[in-house]
């Protein structure tokens, strides 16, 4: 029996999207769905809630969980990772609040930046853990990974990891029609092209019946940034260096040095940043998982429609042969070429029996790659610092985050960077 291996498997909502897609698609069924987390109610709470639409839509896949990672790994041919290392409380807290008494406010703290750097220092050494168990027992394995910091985690997993790794976001696959439809435009037989690095890439080209859409969108968007709304950062960051951005404007407004200005405090409301915005969220979904939990974990007739998530149509086009395009992240190797080989990219990659074949971009325009580069430079290097341990590396990476260098002297990034490292305390390695 082929096996599809869930780590994180406590992520009860986002393995009912992907596993109860796996239910839905025929190619996988018979398919065992091996289930693995560490917490053992959430992991319980998982199981239950997928029999649950087993039993509903009569899919033949077989639902097992796990408490020991390498049996739940042993003869993966496909593996999902949605791992997040220290969660909320205390790490997230802990991400957001040290800095905040540098003065330094952030919106996410997931992907770069020094709430970025640090979650990426505290799973990086998980995920490694993970690849020597994957090389050991499923070593032909495509680890399919969701877990943010994306671009540095799938570069890790891909380089110092050995292994068949893709990286998947959301955002790629949502990007034209959102935009369009918030412009009121009809996204139907829209055509895009999107390559960058993962919630920075770039909506290259959009057009429709080789119509080059994007004189009127901009022409739409400059019109609505005249009141509030709720993408201001990307409609300016648009306006006013040429493109799109897939990730939303509460993310972006984290990977600039534009937005979050103690000099210039009235941007927060000129362009809606929604400061402390993840602890906000992660607050509302814990209070919500009560309800939540009884809707999914104990309703016997549990219905699940297939998503938009990218994980069961890789696995379909693998098992059927027949190809399907998505957005996956990937090592740059000569892909976008005005962008470091060393880092890892966001580009259309065709999916078949053969595996994930990324597609050429050659170069992105010269702002676009400009700004890529600020972000790569503190991926990089948050991971050499994973990698050798030094802890000056840490610094280096923070004093190159573009948000955190416009904000704070160097002799303060170290001190925070220091206060950081005792706060985390054992979710982090010891640094040299």
């Amino acid at each position: 029996m082929s096996k599809i291996t869930f780590i994180g498997a406590g992520s009860t909502v986002f393995a009912k999207n992907v596993l109860g897609d796996c239910m839905r698609t025929p190619a996988l069924q018979g398919f065992e769905l091996a289930l693995f987390d560490i917490d053992p109610i959430r992991l319980a709470d998982s199981e239950n809630m997928l029999n649950n639409i087993k039993s509903s839509h009569g899919s033949t896949c077989v639902v097992k969980a796990y408490s020991d990672r390498k049996e739940a790994l042993r003869g993966a041919k496909y593996v999902i990772n949605a791992i997040q290392v220290g969660g909320f409380d205390p790490c997230t807290i802990t991400d957001f609040e040290i800095p905040k008494k540098y003065g330094l406010r952030q919106t996410i703290a997931d992907t770069v930046g020094i709430g970025g750097i640090f979650r990426n220092l505290r799973t990086i050494p998980v995920m490694l853990d993970f690849a020597a168990d994957i090389r050991e027992v499923c070593p032909d394995a495509l680890f399919m990974n969701y877990t943010n910091p994306m671009a540095v985690l799938t570069n890790v997993m891909s380089t110092y990891g050995g292994v068949k790794t893709v990286g998947l976001c959301h955002s790629v696959q949502h990007c034209v029609q959102d935009l369009l439809r918030d412009l009121g435009m009809d996204h139907k037989g829209v055509q895009g092209k999107i390559a960058g690095i993962n919630h920075m890439a770039w909506l290259l080209e959009v057009t429709k019946d080789g119509e080059d859409l994007y004189p009127e969108i901009k022409r739409r968007a400059a019109e609505k940034q005249k009141e509030p709304h709720h993408d201001m950062v990307r409609y300016e960051m648009m306006l006013k260096f040429g493109y799109y951005i897939t990730e939303s404007s509460e993310h972006n407004a984290e990977y600039h040095p534009y937005f979050i200005k103690r000099n210039y405090p009235e941007l927060i409301e000129r362009f809606q940043i929604p400061l402390d915005e993840y602890p906000r969220r992660c607050v509302e979904q814990i209070g919500n998982w009560k309800n939540m939990r009884e809707d999914l974990v104990n309703n016997p007739g549990l219905q699940h429609e297939r998503s938009a998530e990218y994980a069961s149509y890789i696995m379909e086009a693998i098992e059927t042969n027949v190809p399907f395009k998505i957005g996956g992240n990937v090592m740059n190797t000569g892909l976008i070429t005005n962008l470091p080989r060393e880092a890892c990219v966001e580009v259309s990659c065709l999916v078949d029996a053969s595996g994930i074949t990324p597609t050429f971009v050659g170069d992105l325009p010269p702002q676009c790659a400009a700004l890529n580069r600020t972000n790569i430079n503190t991926q990089l290097l948050t991971i050499e610092a994973a990698i050798t341990r030094k802890k000056e590396h840490i610094y280096h990476a923070a004093m190159l985050d573009p948000h955190t260098s416009a904000e704070l002297s160097m002799d303060d990034i170290i001190s925070m960077c220091d206060d950081l490292i005792e706060a985390h305390g054992d979710w982090l390695p010891e640094y040299k």
